[in-house]
């Protein structure tokens, strides 16, 4: 026990049950309209705007706060999915798990990136990054992956893959399911090793 009072103690989880509701909210109602405002979250969440406030002082505040939140579920996902073995097979359970979390996320990022910078975006991806990373390193070293492109460079070209696939869903030219089999197919031949596909 920390000494806390029971009153003191409800008023902590009655916050903590808030700041989640609209944390979630956020996320639904961006998805609903990308332009939501922060009376619009609010009312969402079932909170006033002034609960709201409380917890976070301006709309890129909150948008942040909920990028954070859906990208430490992911992680919590993430970090489970198997990546030993052949490495072309652990990269496709890697970006099948990865696309189903930019799905979800897809309308909340493309907000975040008008709210925030580019380098905060790229900081909060870096669990996710250096866990693809590791991945397509080993796969080089493996001899799976191709070694005349720089990592570097195969990191982004997954980003811009993954990304422009959430564009396509989102204007209604490709469904969601069928992404991660678009993704690998463009993914996987242009990284996998040749004779003749290296320098």
């Amino acid at each position: 026990m920390d000494g806390q009072s029971p009153v003191v103690a409800n008023q902590r989880a009655d916050a903590q049950r808030n700041r989640a509701k609209i944390l979630a909210a956020t996320v639904i109602a961006i998805r609903k309209n990308p332009d939501a405002s922060v009376a619009d979250i609010a009312a969402e969440a079932g909170v006033g705007r002034m609960t709201l406030y409380g917890h976070f002082q301006t709309r890129a505040e909150l948008i942040e706060a909920a990028l954070v939140d859906s990208l430490e579920r992911a992680e919590e996902v993430l970090s489970e999915i198997p990546l030993d073995g052949d490495a072309g097979e652990a990269f496709q359970r890697l970006v099948a798990s990865s696309w189903m979390f930019v799905d979800q996320s897809r309308a909340l990022l493309a907000t975040a990136q008008k709210e925030l910078s580019a380098a905060r975006i790229r900081e909060l991806h870096e669990k996710a990054e250096a866990r693809m990373r590791g991945l397509l390193l080993r796969g080089q070293r493996e001899g799976a992956f191709r070694v005349d492109l720089p990592v570097t460079w195969l990191l982004t070209t997954t980003h811009v893959v993954l990304n422009g696939a959430a564009e396509e869903v989102r204007i209604g030219r490709l469904d969601p399911d069928d992404a991660p089999w678009f993704i690998d197919a463009i993914l996987l031949p242009a990284f996998t090793a040749t004779e003749t596909g290296e320098r």
